[in-house]
């Protein structure tokens, strides 16, 4: 089952260093049932304990070590992965100790992985439109404490730009927030349907990070590979892991 499971994965497409090592998990290949069905990794969505305790075993083949599992609460706290004892509530975590695993659970918001070019530092970002708004990315980019023109980031599946539909009020957060995200927008009716890739390419350009990667996955509209709680209600949690080596 282990070598059908690494088929379902996702790589990411980015230029890491050889010792930076990422997964992208889908929905493909676990034991929950329906509506959760199959690899929901998500403790806190009403899925059989016992099921999501299995769905997190089968990674452990794929991973040096348990990752570091967050309470996300979609906000911009950044956890030290190699310091964390318990699960702790935090949206983003960055680690620069090897074999520690950074993970975060999404189906709908962007999940973020960024590294730098030497390889000494990783995070991963649970950058749901709240925590995006509200600058988790730029809490993780500082907390690294690495020249932000050394990093390089790769953008996960998330609802994409043609299904995030939203009203006035969230636009105007983000634009409120910063001028250029009335680019990210477009009239869907009387809402709008926002680009959450497009935000967070603006955001991390501001930090000085250029090198980004990945985008154009659409949880939303791939029903068979990610679980979207926009379409779906209840549903499961896909895993991005990142760790160094």
């Amino acid at each position: 089952m282990t070598d059908a499971l690494r088929q379902t994965f996702i790589t990411p497409d980015w230029p890491a260093p050889s010792n930076v090592c990422a997964i992208q998990t889908t929905r493909i290949g676990g034991v929950s049932l329906a509506p959760f069905d199959s690899l929901n990794v998500g403790d806190h969505v009403n899925d059989h304990p016992l099921h999501v305790a299995q769905n997190r075993q089968l990674l452990a083949p794929y991973v040096p070590t348990e990752p570091v599992w967050m309470n996300q609460v979609h906000g911009v706290r950044v956890l030290d992965a190699a310091k964390s004892s318990c699960i702790e509530s935090a949206d983003a975590a960055f680690t620069k100790q090897k074999n520690v695993v950074c993970v975060t659970m999404t189906a709908d918001c962007l999940p973020v992985l960024i590294c730098d070019q030497q390889g000494t530092t990783v995070a991963a970002v649970h950058a749901g439109w709240r925590s995006l708004c509200d600058g988790v990315i730029e809490e993780t980019v500082k907390t690294m404490a690495v020249d932000s023109r050394q990093l390089m980031a790769w953008l996960g599946p998330a609802i994409g730009p043609d299904a995030f539909e939203v009203g006035a009020e969230v636009r105007t957060q983000f634009i409120e927030k910063d001028a250029q995200a009335v680019s990210a927008f477009k009239p869907s009716g009387e809402r709008y349907l926002g680009d959450l890739y497009s935000i967070a390419k603006q955001r991390l350009n501001q930090l000085g990070v250029t090198q980004i990667y990945g985008g154009g996955l659409c949880t939303h509209t791939d029903k068979s590979r990610f679980f979207s709680f926009r379409r779906d209600g209840t549903t499961g949690r896909m895993a991005t892991l990142i760790w160094l080596t």
